[in-house]
């Protein structure tokens, strides 16, 4: 058989090709070590087990959240023969495996958020009492979604829901769901509030809502948020930054709209309310009424007694100057044509008066000489 011979640039080249033919992508699993970023864009590492290390390359855009050395990562990737530099796996995807550097990684970006205030009460949107139109952002397969439309629906009817569905689980779910939010963001009907949910599982099921990428999407959402992921336990940073933490599936769904039994029990129990308060402001006014009746007729009556009591007055008054009861005691009114006589200077001898006594009148002429 003859033997081939490559040069530096042919043997490259057909390394790659046989790289592209038999593994055009690979899984690797190891130990963080060499960390570094160059520039603020370039990413290289090597991931490491006992007896081997192998150099990877990326961009800071593919990184979950920070990273350092000790990690065990699950990286896939494109492996490559670099003309220049050696072998290395670019990266496409990588993430934290092992609950314990799941953790690690997740309190070194919970860290590095929260001093950024992605998590601050202050920055956090009240939900909707009553969503018209609501974004649910999950795997349309999956037990929680039918378990989030099941509770959606008995709780409350007629919501309208634009499922967005999305891989919820690996490591190209944090893109996924990005994707789903961003799109529900962009409609130009936006809805009133986005659900993305997903059941339980492992932490490393569970890893995606702790990519720096997926948080930071959550908390810029334009349309307020709810996360509810895994079980009663589990907790992600893409809860802490979105507006509103549900525990389940379920709970998201009691969390994003009332419960109508509920609301109706509610509203017989203000009605009832309303009809007693009604009843005793009622009653109230008619006790109200009923006294100053009384009291008004008081006063009239008073008024009443008060003026009989002084027109009887007027009129003792009036019958004691009234000149017949004068007349009666013995008196009489002397009168001269028209003229009434209160003094003998104006009369004369022969002049004609009329004297006016208690039965009758008296006709006279005045005689002789006037003292």
């Amino acid at each position: 058989m003859e033997e081939i011979i490559f040069s530096p640039s042919e043997f490259v080249a057909v390394f790659n090709q046989t790289l592209e033919y038999a593994y055009p992508n690979v899984v690797i699993e190891g130990e963080l070590t060499n960390f570094r970023i160059a520039k603020n864009r370039w990413v290289y590492f090597d991931l490491k087990d006992e007896a081997a290390s192998l150099r990877f390359f990326g961009t800071v855009y593919q990184l979950p959240g920070p990273l350092q050395d000790g990690l065990k990562l699950r990286v896939v990737g494109v492996p490559r023969l670099h003309p220049k530099f050696g072998f290395t796996v670019n990266i496409i995807s990588l993430l934290p495996v092992g609950e314990g550097s799941i953790k690690q990684a997740a309190d070194l970006l919970r860290t590095k958020l929260a001093a950024e205030g992605l998590f601050d009460e202050e920055r956090k949107r009240s939900l909707p009492a009553i969503p018209r139109r609501l974004g649910l952002v999950t795997a349309a397969d999956s037990a929680a979604c039918a378990d989030f439309l099941k509770i959606l629906n008995s709780r409350w009817g007629g919501v309208d829901v634009l499922l967005a569905d999305c891989l919820v689980q690996g490591d190209q779910a944090p893109i996924a769901v990005i994707a789903a939010v961003e799109y529900l963001n962009q409609l130009p009907n936006l809805p009133d509030v986005i659900v993305v949910t997903r059941g339980g599982g492992s932490a490393e099921d569970l890893a995606a809502f702790n990519d720096e990428r997926l948080v930071r999407a959550v908390a810029a959402s334009r349309v307020p948020t709810l996360i509810g992921v895994g079980h009663e336990t589990d907790f992600s940073l893409a809860e802490l930054a979105a507006d509103r933490r549900a525990s389940t599936p379920t709970n998201a769904a009691q969390l994003v709209v009332p419960d109508k039994e509920g609301e109706r029990r509610q509203l017989l129990d203000i009605r009832s309310s309303l009809e007693k308060n009604l009843t005793n402001m009622t009653a109230k006014e008619i006790n109200y009424l009923t006294n100053e009746r009384r009291y008004l007729t008081s006063q009239v009556s008073g008024v009443f007694a008060t003026t009989a009591r002084n027109l009887d007055s007027a009129r003792k008054v009036v019958s004691l100057f009234n000149p017949a009861a004068a007349l009666k005691r013995g008196y009489a009114i002397v009168k001269k044509g028209s003229q009434y006589i209160i003094s003998t200077k104006q009369v004369s001898s022969g002049d004609k008066l009329s004297i006016q006594l208690s039965d009758g009148k008296i006709k006279a002429v005045v005689q002789g000489e006037l003292k």
